[in-house]
């Protein structure tokens, strides 16, 4: 205890430990949190002010708009579902309810919530869906008209815009989502123009860039926003996704780390499109895990999860992911027709072939994808379906500078070169092909070994059947290697694989190529053609054989081998 004091405890200007508590920091407004962009500190604070009895009306439409906006379009969905129930509902509420629908993928309650704003004592099949009124429900009715497919309705809401900032976003939205990118984004710089300070413009300018493959430019515009807003998950994210496209996927993935980093609200809010685009960036890996759940949520979820499929040559599965959608932009376009391919050449199946075709050609023909790469390859995947290779190889040739380390692309490259007859190029790029996979695949070796047979090398076609294990492709292959070498003159590996293939099945038609081979190659050596030492080893194949021809033409070999001095155990 403190039993004397040197100065007295309360004195001029001295400020006592109560009065100091009553100095109190100032709590921060809603409007703080608004203004700054945090949506989790304003509905913290309204629900605070909700539960302590100081809530209103007002309190509640504040709670919905911080939940959207967070991207919990469920719970204001939720907020907004409550006040309808009440009398004397505003209808801005009904319009900001078809928001919330609509950003949930609900388009039908989307719709139906959006006209309750003309006059809710109205019957709904009664009213005029193109006489909205209010802005937003136009757009509204602008946007819900295009996932509907309905182009005379869409129209009639065109027909409603206005050349205000909020109309011409909304149009240019539209013209991205059916792939008309450089008109959304000459909306985009046209409004710019007038409004430097709506930076968020440019994040919208640089996906634009990003869909028309030109990701440097995505880049640079993108910049331009960063710089101001360093912790935006969405500029993030499409910046990861540059990288990816430029780079490499640890170059992309690195990007989204430092986001994850951050733990920010735009985190949050971005967290399901950041564990889609992981997956991607990854390869694929976790696949399985992360993007069924995602399907409903992410549109390209269900894409890359059929991409994960095809890779894992689980064709079915990703058949039955696909069969439901109905295309409406090229990539689903050309995913579809890859999967039908796939399907067909397992099956044999000409209907669904017939379909991948009809898929590439679609693309492929269109004015808007004719002069991309992807449009490109389609036209060549088409051509190829309808084995029309000269056709394949021009569109090929167009793009192959894009895709010299390709190996997918190499691989049909390769085929299409060799199957107009250019076997000495087609060899060399089949020889570029490193994935063991394709390496290991029976078309790969059928059509090396043919190039090898046709350019003179017979042998490393032997050697490719020689690596193989015993199983109905090894036989194929022989069957390929006895035949073409034949076709060819080259009789000696003709009449080793006609030996193999006789002993393996004893069919006559063997014993005639083998017997075929064996006196082509005697003839070969006569002329000087062959090694005479050769001649031991097409005596003892003919030995192998039970045919009564065998012994005249084994006394016939003889007989030439001792009149030219070749030794004959």
């Amino acid at each position: 205890m403190m039993l004397s004091r040197q100065k007295p405890a309360i004195g001029p200007g001295s400020t006592t430990p109560a009065k100091e508590n009553k100095k109190k920091k100032k709590l921060p407004k809603l409007e703080d949190f608004l203004s700054s962009r945090d949506y989790t500190g304003a509905i913290t604070l309204s629900e605070f002010n909700r539960i302590s009895g100081k809530g209103n009306e007002e309190t509640d439409l504040w709670i919905a708009y911080c939940a959207f906006h967070l991207g919990d379009y469920k719970r204001a969905m939720e907020e907004y579902e409550r006040m309808t129930k009440r009398d004397g509902c505003h209808p801005d509420v009904w319009i900001n309810l078809a928001c919330c629908y609509f950003f949930l993928g609900m388009y039908t309650e989307a719709d139906k919530a959006a006209q309750r704003v003309l006059d809710p004592n109205v019957p709904l099949e009664t009213k005029l869906r193109h006489c909205p009124k209010s802005r937003l429900q136009n757009r509204l009715g602008f946007h819900l008209s295009h996932k509907f497919n309905e182009e005379k309705r869409l129209m009639s809401y065109h027909q409603n815009l206005q050349d205000i900032v909020e109309d011409q976003l909304s149009l240019a939205s539209i013209h991205y989502l059916r792939s008309h990118y450089q008109e959304a984004i000459d909306i985009y710089k046209r409004i710019l123009l007038d409004n430097r300070d709506y930076l968020a413009l440019n994040v919208y300018v640089a996906l634009c860039y990003y869909k028309l493959d030109y990701y440097d430019v995505s880049q640079e515009v993108l910049a331009v926003y960063l710089q101001q807003y360093p912790d935006s998950a969405i500029a993030l994210n499409l910046k990861a996704c540059n990288h990816f496209r430029l780079y490499n996927g640890k170059a992309a993935e690195a990007e989204l780390k430092s986001l994850q980093e951050m733990s920010t609200p735009s985190f949050v809010f971005a967290r399901d499109l950041i564990k889609h685009n992981m997956v991607v960036f990854r390869g694929g890996e976790g696949s399985l895990q992360v993007l069924p759940p995602l399907i409903d949520v992410i549109p390209e979820a269900r894409l890359n999860l059929v991409i994960y499929h095809l890779k894992q040559d689980d064709i079915a599965e990703a058949y039955n992911l696909i069969k439901e959608l109905e295309p409406t932009t090229p990539q689903e376009y050309i995913l579809k027709g890859v999967v039908n391919a796939a399907l067909g050449q397992e099956q044999g199946s000409k209907e669904h072939l017939k379909i991948a075709q009809q898929y590439f050609q679609l693309v492929g023909g269109s004015a808007s994808e004719c002069d991309t790469i992807p449009g490109r390859q389609c036209m060549a995947s088409c051509f190829f379906l309808l084995r029309q290779f000269e056709d394949v190889l021009i569109y090929l040739n167009s793009v192959k500078s894009y895709f010299y380390n390709d190996d997918l692309f190499n691989f049909n490259y390769a085929q299409a070169k060799a199957a107009v007859g250019n076997y000495k190029e087609a060899e060399e790029v089949f020889l570029l092909i490193q994935t063991e996979k394709i390496k290991n695949d029976y078309t790969y070796l059928s059509w090396l070994a043919r190039c090898y047979i046709m350019n003179r090398k017979a042998r490393l076609a032997w050697e490719l059947y020689l690596k193989m294990e015993t199983s109905g492709e090894s036989f194929s292959l022989l069957q390929l290697i006895a035949n073409d070498c034949y076709k060819m003159g080259q009789f000696y590996y003709a009449a080793k694989s006609f030996d193999v293939l006789e002993r393996l099945d004893p069919n006559p038609e063997y014993w005639e190529g083998k017997r075929g081979a064996c006196v082509g190659v005697f003839q070969l050596i006569i002329a000087g053609h062959e090694p005479r030492d050769t001649l031991r080893d097409v005596i003892n194949m003919l030995r192998n054989s039970s045919n009564p021809q065998v012994e005249y033409m084994v006394r016939t070999m003889k007989k030439w081998a001792k009149e030219n001095l070749v030794a004959i155990p």
